[in-house]
């Protein structure tokens, strides 16, 4: 670290594709155990998504299930329904809406050393959070015994990201100012959305690549 840089405090981490494999692997495990076209999947899904979020929540509740469902303004079941409506297995038959989340989420495979790297850099005295947008999935909480100072999860605060209000909170939470954290996800959206308010934005491709960067930045060996 040069001198007279200032060093992060804060580390926050997303969960799926950061501290599990990545989406589109699990997710077209899920299309293939469930007997359908991941690429018709993606259509539908990505059909919800207007260019031009409506200004009133209810309206894009309506339009976009997906962010409805990450803030929390859609029942699990309800998503269910609507997105099994609009997927066909291959053979004709509709897709089962009752436990579609679950099954969905079965094939993210955990990733111990992501998980022992955030560790390791709370153990640095490095502030750390999970910052995560839900799908209405389960998370292995009981894995993460002195993991996190503080875990923000997207369906419990009503925002999403990249909205700004969710980096701001989990920021907050920790007692630091965004300029002073770290923000790690798979999805450029959100590292560009955390980078607009002021932290660092990491985009994660592989452990090595994380690690290297997260030394650099904080100063400590993290090996």
């Amino acid at each position: 670290m040069s001198e007279g840089v200032s060093v992060p405090r804060g580390l926050l981490v997303d969960w799926g594709g950061v501290l599990t494999s990545g989406l589109e692997e699990a997710l077209r495990r899920w299309a293939e155990v469930d007997g359908f076209d991941f690429d018709s999947y993606l259509e539908a899904v990505l059909a919800w998504l207007p260019a031009d979020s409506p200004a009133d929540a209810a309206a894009e509740a309506e339009l976009n299930p997906v962010h409805a469902l990450e803030r929390g303004q859609l029942a699990v079941p309800d998503f269910e329904r609507k997105l099994a409506s609009i997927l066909v297995r291959r053979d004709g038959t509709p897709v089962p809406a009752e436990g579609l989340i679950e099954r969905m989420f079965a094939h993210f495979e955990h990733q111990p050393a992501m998980s022992a790297l955030v560790r390791r850099a709370r153990s640095h005295g490095i502030r750390t959070a999970l910052l995560s947008n839900s799908w209405g999935n389960t998370y292995p909480r009981d894995t993460w015994d002195g993991m996190f100072d503080d875990i923000v999860i997207s369906g419990e605060v009503g925002m999403r990201k990249p909205e700004p209000e969710i980096f701001l909170l989990s920021a907050r939470r920790l007692d630091l100012k965004p300029e002073d954290c770290v923000f790690i996800d798979d999805l450029e959206l959100n590292v560009d959305g955390a980078r607009a308010v002021g932290m660092t934005g990491i985009l994660h491709t592989s452990y090595d690549d994380t690690r290297r960067t997260l030394e650099n930045l904080f100063g400590v060996d993290l090996t």
